[in-house]
């Protein structure tokens, strides 16, 4: 056999099939897997020692907001760290495939918490395309770390098809011809190897800049009928809809349902976010999955809830998150982007009794809890609030939870810093989410919210779930995270197997010591002075190599990584 450029030893390996483990040397020649042998492989050009370590397939994370990092920072560090060697963008409606410069970052900004600075300049300095052809070619020649793949977000062609006023405009439909149009984008998309189409309906999602600040995105302006003509196209070419639903009107899930539908003809495979245990209704991970099991078995449904398998840990610089776009009082302080005019309404009295009411109130759809008492302050000028929560604050005060809150925020603004947990916080309901035919993992909004979450080692969280509690044979939870996804999604990715890619993960089990969800920012990559949350573990990935090159190991990257170090590609559906 010809000498390997990477022989992988002595590890146990995982296949991603959900296959039993075994002790076996892999070996890498051309970017490929040469062999998996039991016996001893002589020494490659490179040998990695694997004794005690897992070698499994490279995880997938299937829904990320790369789309502007990608362009100025294409090594993707941050994944790669942490094992992932496949990423998908082009989520929640939102790709940068059509739209000009400006209307991306209308769009990405608010609602996936980025600097509009950062997203203009990223589209508008690196476009060198002109279509979704060209854009598949732009990224596959850029030096990539993980591989990467897209959906074609529904407010990218809407926008570009109609503008961006008409677009975000409730009396405007598009015309036929407009229609007709964006089928025709879509198709090109799917012809240049697009996994599908992304929308959404989610109240949450708002336009930022100064044109239409308190618009949503354009997305959610659609009729069902809009919809439907581009699922045809999907449903026949067996392609992906990725959605964001709702949640304030989840009875339209049931269309959603419907058109994943496929009793009577070829189902639509379809995703939406998020199968989670709610802190603000504990019925909802129950009744979702079940809705989906018989969506899936009396309707022969394709349907998957996407999932986040850590507990959802969300912090907040003054009232700038997200969750504040579900009750108007929080939106009405979000849309104001001044920082004294907000403070100024933050201290009106009759905003503030609005903003107790919104909080008050028991009933109907939500994420957040609500629960001042169940929100700690991890920074603020004022020391002696700090490790407090606001109800505690408020109890010392005599005041109401909600008025300590809007005090501290009106006194202090962005440095006042604090947490919550959302959802996930149970475990039993976690190990049931995690083991559900309906769930798959995902759902890290890796790239952004990057004051607000750190899920980027979502994958490596699991598998220490999974080694301390035992709820699933660890080939299972390998399987969930590479080849289930993988194969779900139709890429060339999640399976060690000789012939296909090397995108190889090795895990030490002894660094999956719970220091993974410890908080900590880092500098965010090209934009001097912002920071982001993360949350690492350099001692949990031993190594991670894409297309055969090893480009990360125990914290330290390879020479030229992200810059002359080409490693990844754009992964194509259907391989």
């Amino acid at each position: 056999m010809t000498r390997c450029d990477v022989v992988i030893r002595g590890g146990t390996v995982f296949d991603g099939t959900g296959a039993t483990a075994r002790r076996a040397d892999v070996g890498i020649i051309g970017g490929k897997v040469a062999t998996v042998s039991a016996d001893p492989l002589p020494d490659g050009e490179r040998t990695i020692d694997a004794a005690g370590k897992w070698v499994m397939p490279g995880m997938l994370d299937v829904h990320t907001h790369y789309d502007a990092e990608v362009l100025g920072s294409p090594g993707l560090g941050e994944s790669v760290r942490h094992g992932v060697t496949t990423v998908v963008f082009g989520n929640c409606s939102l790709s940068t495939v059509y739209a000009e410069a400006q209307d991306c970052a209308d769009m990405f900004a608010r609602v996936e918490a980025l600097p509009w600075d950062a997203v203009h300049s990223a589209v508008k300095e690196h476009r060198d395309w002109d279509g979704p052809h060209a854009y598949a070619k732009s990224l596959a020649d850029r030096p990539l770390g993980a591989n990467v793949a897209a959906l074609l977000g529904h407010s990218d062609i809407r926008v570009a098809v109609m503008g961006l006023g008409r677009a975000v405009d409730a009396q405007t439909r598009p015309t036929d011809a407009e229609l007709t149009r964006m089928r025709v984008m879509l198709s090109d998309a799917l012809d240049a190897g697009f996994l599908g189409l992304s929308t959404i309906r989610s109240s949450f999602s708002k336009l930022e800049g100064t044109r239409f600040p308190t618009r949503q995105l354009p997305s959610t302006y659609a009729a069902w009928r809009e919809y439907k003509a581009l699922n045809e196209i999907l449903r026949a070419r067996g392609r992906i809809h990725q959605s964001t639903p709702n949640l304030t009107a989840r009875a339209e899930i049931a269309r959603y349902f419907a058109e994943s539908a496929g009793r009577f003809r070829k189902p639509l495979k379809t995703t939406l976010i998020a199968g989670m245990d709610v802190k603000a209704d504990r019925t909802v991970a129950r009744a979702a999955t079940a809705a989906a099991r018989i969506a899936n078995t009396v309707g022969g449904a394709a349907f998957r809830w996407q999932h986040l398998p850590v507990p959802f840990e969300v912090y907040a610089d003054g009232v700038d998150l997200v969750v504040f776009e579900e009750f108007g009082s929080g939106v009405a302080a979000l849309n104001i982007r001044d920082v004294m005019k907000r403070g100024e309404l933050l201290a009106d009295e009759s905003y503030r009794r609005q903003f107790r009411k919104d909080l008050a109130k028991k009933y109907g759809p939500r994420v957040w809890h609500r629960d001042l008492y169940d929100a700690q302050i991890v920074g603020c000028p004022d020391a002696s609030v700090v490790g407090k929560s606001f109800g505690a604050v408020a109890d010392e005060r005599g005041i109401e939870p909600a008025d300590a809150l809007l005090d501290l925020a009106v006194a202090h603004g962005a440095r006042l810093r604090w947490r919550t947990v959302i959802a996930n916080d149970r475990d039993d309901i976690l190990d049931q989410l995690q083991t559900s035919p309906v769930v798959q993992i995902g759902f890290a909004d890796s790239g952004a919210h990057l004051r607000n979450m750190a899920f980027y080692n979502f994958g490596v969280r699991l598998l220490e779930r999974v080694h301390q509690r035992g709820f699933m044979p660890l080939e299972a939870a390998v399987h969930r995270l590479t080849g289930e996804l993988a194969d779900w999604y139709d890429l060339d990715a999640g399976h060690l197997a000789p012939g296909r890619r090397a995108d190889i993960t090795v895990i030490d089990p002894a660094g999956l010591d719970g220091s993974g969800s410890a908080y900590a920012e880092a500098p965010f990559p090209g934009i001097d002075g912002l920071d982001r949350m993360v949350n690492r573990n350099d001692r949990a990935v031993a190594a991670t190599l894409v297309n055969g090159s090893v480009l990360y190991e125990y914290g330290e990257f390879a020479a030229g990584f992200g810059t002359i170090l080409h490693a990844g590609t754009f992964l194509k559906a259907g391989g």
